[in-house]
């Protein structure tokens, strides 16, 4: 890749959705929230702008760092940044999820991803389009309820990967990190979060809530996804892009 992303010929696409009121939480974390500090001319006459912010890691476009659900693991600021910057590939499930808000990406989802790009190279960044994304910022839609609370997770309805699925890119496929437009790689009824598990006890950060996955190609771009350093982080958000050559 050229030293500068601004070359003719390059697209940048956008996968971060910006961090609001709107963004979405999990139903029981402190969702984001912006304070003015100070808008508007100071004392000495120039204009000046500052504000405070404060969130749960876990919200918005966000990394989770492997020691999420894997003791012992690298934290946010111990991640490789190798893992988080390099070639990527999409698979795209969305015609399964229309009428399935439980639906699980399978083994055979990759499999049939591969009859037509051939095997999932090594060293990639792995996304996952469930089409989940065309319902954010929509806590209703997208998460399955816009209850909080505890009393909020029963009714989680969106889609993930299967754990079975996750086991077979450990074993048998080589991929730097996962990424999917959905709240969780494990989908909304788990109670066990066993993608997270066998994923993060490998080492592989995951990336939710990620936007624009429509926008982009079965193959041949870049993916760069930087969190906020946060020391000890369990996760933090995350401005991800994706680099396109024309």
């Amino acid at each position: 890749m050229s030293p500068s992303l601004a070359q003719p010929g390059r697209k940048i696409i956008d996968l971060t959705y910006s961090f609001s009121e709107d963004s979405i939480y999990w139903p029981n974390a402190e969702s984001f929230q912006l304070t003015v500090d100070s808008f508007g001319p100071s004392d000495h006459g120039f204009f000046y702008a500052a504000n405070s912010f404060s969130a749960a890691e876990h919200g918005g476009t966000h990394l989770d760092a492997p020691i999420h659900f894997a003791e012992g693991m690298p934290t946010v600021d111990e991640l490789d940044l190798n893992r988080l910057i390099g070639p990527a590939v999409l698979i795209d499930i969305s015609g399964k999820t229309t009428n399935n808000p439980d639906y699980l990406v399978t083994i055979q989802d990759f499999e049939n991803w591969e009859k037509r790009n051939g095997r999932i190279p090594d060293d990639h960044i792995l996304l996952l389009r469930t089409g989940w994304g065309q319902f954010y910022p929509d806590k209703k839609k997208y998460l399955g309820t816009d209850l909080k609370g505890p009393e909020a997770i029963p009714h989680l309805h969106f889609p993930g990967l299967d754990p079975v699925a996750a086991d077979w890119l450990v074993q048998e496929r080589k991929i730097l990190a996962i990424g999917l437009d959905t709240a969780s790689i494990d989908y909304g009824q788990s109670v066990e979060f066993k993608s997270h598990q066998i994923l993060f006890k490998a080492g592989i950060p995951a990336f939710e809530n990620v936007a624009n996955l429509e926008k982009l190609p079965e193959k041949g771009f870049q993916v760069i996804a930087l969190p906020m350093k946060i020391k000890s982080g369990s996760g933090g958000p995350l401005r991800i892009i994706a680099v396109l050559e024309d």
